[in-house]
């Protein structure tokens, strides 16, 4: 929660009064740099556009040779079973 510049200055007189000035610079630096790493944390661990594309365009590339490999098994599990049902209807012809 951000405050407004004016709640910040009167906080920090607040505390300068109770804690003296040291102690209440040292700790608005210590909230500032914990503030801080927060925020560079987040923005290293957010995703950017080029990130998404990225993502978008291999999982298209994946999804693209698993249909080519997908068919190819098909074709070969179609023309066995053809020829399979092909020799079936010889044996009976045959007969």
């Amino acid at each position: 929660m951000y405050l407004e510049a004016k709640e910040t200055a009167r906080l920090y007189q607040l505390l300068s009064d109770k804690l003296g000035n040291d102690t209440t610079e040292a700790m608005f630096k210590y909230i500032d740099n914990k503030t801080e790493r927060s925020v560079e944390a987040t923005i290293q661990t957010l995703a950017t556009k080029d990130d998404l594309a990225k993502v978008k365009y291999d999982l298209s590339k994946e999804m693209g040779e698993f249909k080519a490999d997908s068919l190819k098994w098909m074709f070969i599990f179609w023309a066995g079973q053809a020829a399979t049902t092909l020799g079936i209807i010889m044996l009976f012809l045959r007969k």
